[in-house]
C-alpha cells in the first residue's frame, strides 16, 4: 500500500529536501556531545559549582523531553515546514545567547530554550521525511540517511567539542550552531516543499498540550535530578507527584476532547505501540552506553577530552554503517526480522564490552565490542523509526513522531538513572587506584544490565506481526 500523501517536486527536489533534513539531524546530534565535552571549561569560565554544572546539560534534556509531544502535534496542525523553520530559529538564537552568556543562569536559560527548539525540530524533521517519501523502500532509505547523519553528528560533536574548546574557548561550541542552523534555515526555505493547504479546520487541544507538557517536563526533571539529589529530596518527590497529577489530568482531558493532542486510536497501530516501547528500551540501554564509555575512557583509563573524542570515532562509524544496513534489511527482510537481528547483534556487542572494561586495558580490547554493538544500534535505530511511521496517516505523522521521541527521552533518563545507581554501588569513599577499579567494575555491571534490557527489546520486537513488511502498513497486518 502506497502513501496517499501528495508529494511535491521532482526526485532532485526530494534529494535536496532529504539533504537538508539529514543536515538538521546532524546539528541536533552534534549538540549532544559538543557541549558535553566543553562542560569543564564552561564550569570554570562562568563560575559554576560542581553541583550546578550538570544543569547545562539537564536544562536542555528536561525541556526537550517535556515539549516533544507539543512539538509533534504542532507540526501536524501548524505545518511541518513551518515548525521546522521555527525550530531552527530558536536553535540559532538560543545558541547565540549561550555563547554570549555571562552567568550560570544565563547559559542555563539559553540551554532550556535550545531544548524547546530541539523538541520542535526532531518531530518536524521526522514527520517531513514521512510526508515526502512514500512508505516502503523509498522512506526506509531516507530514514537510513537521516539516521546516518545523526550518527555522524555524534562523532563530529565529540571531535569538534575538543578542538573548538581547546582552540577558541567554550563559547565557540555554541557559536558554531548559529552558523549551522542558519545554513539549514536558508536551505529549508529554498528546497523543502511548502506545507500542503489545510482542507479541514481543527482546533488545538490547549488543555491537553499544557497538561502533557507540564507532566512530561516534571517527570524528566525528576528523572534527571533524582540520582543527584536523592529520590527522597523534596523537589524531586514534589516533581514526581505533580508529574503524575498532570499526566492523569492529560488522560482525562484526552478522553473527552474532540481534537485530542494524542489521538487514542493511534495505539491500535501495533507497529507504533511496539516502536514506542522499543524507543524507550533503546535509549535506556544503547543510549546509556556513551555515558559509561566516557567514564571508562576518562576516569578509568585517563584519556583527556581530545582522546575521548577520538575514541568515539569507532562506535560512531559502526552506528552509521548499521543505519545503512538497517534500511537494506528492512526492504528485504521486513521490520520484524530487521529489529530482531539488530537486537541480537547489539546484545553480542554489548556483552563483548564487559570483559575489556578493566584498568589499563588497551583501547584495542574494546574495539570488537564497540563495532558489533554499534552496528546493532544502527540497525535497530533505523528499524524502530520505520515501525513508528508505518500505517500512520499523513496528518498524524507529527504526533506519532512526538510520542516515540518522548519515550526516547524518558527512556534515556530512566536508563541512565538505573544503570548509574547499579554501577556505583560500593564505590563511596574509594579514592585513587581503588576508585578506578571500582568504576571499571561498575561499567562492567552496567554493560551486563544494559544487555538484559536489550533482551527485553528483542522480546518486544517479537510482538510485531510477521506480515509487517517494509511496504505494508502495520494497521493492515
Amino acid at each position: 500500500m502506497r502513501s496517499t500523501t501528495p508529494h511535491s517536486g521532482t526526485a532532485r527536489s526530494l534529494t535536496g529536501s532529504l539533504a537538508v533534513l539529514a543536515f538538521a539531524n546532524l546539528i541536533y546530534a552534534l549538540d549532544i556531545n559538543i557541549v558535553f565535552v566543553a562542560l569543564p571549561e564552561i564550569g570554570r569560565g562562568l563560575g559554576f559549582s560542581k553541583q550546578t554544572l550538570q544543569w547545562v546539560v539537564g536544562a536542555y534534556t528536561v525541556f526537550c523531553g517535556g515539549f516533544l509531544l507539543l512539538g509533534g502535534r504542532a507540526a501536524d496542525l501548524l505545518g511541518q515546514r513551518r515548525m521546522f523553520s521555527l525550530a531552527l530559529w530558536l536553535y540559532a538564537l538560543s545558541s547565540l545567547a549561550g555563547g554570549l552568556a555571562w552567568s550560570p543562569v544565563a547559559i542555563v536559560v539559553a540551554r532550556a530554550v535550545q531544548g524547546i527548539g530541539a523538541a520542535l525540530l526532531f518531530p518536524a524533521t521526522l514527520s517531513l521525511i514521512n510526508r515526502l517519501f512514500d512508505e516502503g523502500p523509498s522512506r526506509n532509505r531516507a530514514l537510513a540517511i537521516w539516521g546516518g547523519a545523526g550518527a555522524s553528528g555524534l562523532t563530529l560533536g565529540s571531535l569538534a567539542g575538543g578542538l573548538l574548546t581547546s582552540t577558541y574557548g567554550w563559547p565557540s561550541v555554541f557559536f558554531v550552531n548559529v552558523v549551522l542552523a542558519g545554513i539549514a534555515l536558508v536551505a529549508a526555505y529554498v528546497v523543502i516543499p511548502k506545507d500542503p493547504p489545510r482542507t479541514e479546520r481543527r482546533s488545538f487541544d490547549l488543555p491537553g498540550a499544557l497538561t502533557a507538557t507540564a507532566g512530561a517536563t516534571l517527570l524528566v526533571y525528576a528523572l534527571v535530578q533524582g540520582p543527584e539529589d536523592g529520590w527522597g529530596a523534596t523537589p524531586v518527590a514534589a516533581a514526581l507527584v505533580l508529574a503524575v497529577a498532570f499526566l492523569l489530568a492529560f488522560v482525562l482531558i484526552e478522553a473527552r476532547s474532540r481534537d485530542p493532542l494524542m489521538p487514542v486510536h493511534l495505539f491500535q497501530n501495533r507497529s507504533l505501540v511496539a516502536s514506542v516501547a522499543i524507543t524507550f528500551l533503546y535509549m535506556g540501554t544503547f543510549g546509556a552506553l556513551p555515558y559509561f564509555l566516557t567514564v571508562l575512557f576518562q576516569s578509568v583509563q585517563g584519556y583527556d577530552a581530545w582522546q575521548t573524542g577520538l575514541a568515539f570515532i569507532v562506535p560512531s562509524v559502526a552506528i552509521f554503517v548499521g543505519t545503512q544496513l538497517g534500511a537494506r534489511m528492512a526492504n528485504r527482510l521486513g521490520m520484524r526480522t530487521t529489529l530482531l537481528l539488530g537486537f541480537v547483534i547489539g546484545i553480542a556487542g554489548t556483552l563483548g564490552l564487559a570483559p575489556a572494561s578493566v584498568v589499563g586495558a588497551p583501547y584495542a580490547y574494546l574495539v570488537p565490542g564497540l563495532v558489533v554493538s554499534g552496528v546493532g544500534q544502527g540497525i535497530v535505530w533505523t528499524g524502530m523509526w520505520i515501525a513508528a511511521a508505518s500505517g500512520v496517516a499523513h496528518h498524524e505523522q507529527g504526533i506519532a513522531s512526538g510520542i516515540a521521541s518522548t519515550t526516547l527521552n524518558v527512556g534515556n533518563a530512566i536508563g541512565i538513572a538505573v544503570l548509574v545507581a547499579f554501577a556505583n554501588q560500593g564505590i563511596d569513599g574509594l579514592q585513587g587506584e581503588a576508585l578506578r577499579h571500582g568504576l571499571a567494575a561498575g561499567a562492567r555491571h552496567a554493560f551486563y544490565l544494559a544487555t538484559a534490557g536489550l533482551v527485553v527489546g528483542l522480546l518486544v520486537s517479537l510482538t510485531l506481526s510477521r506480515k509487517v513488511w517494509s511496504g505494508v502498513p502495520a494497521g493492515a497486518a
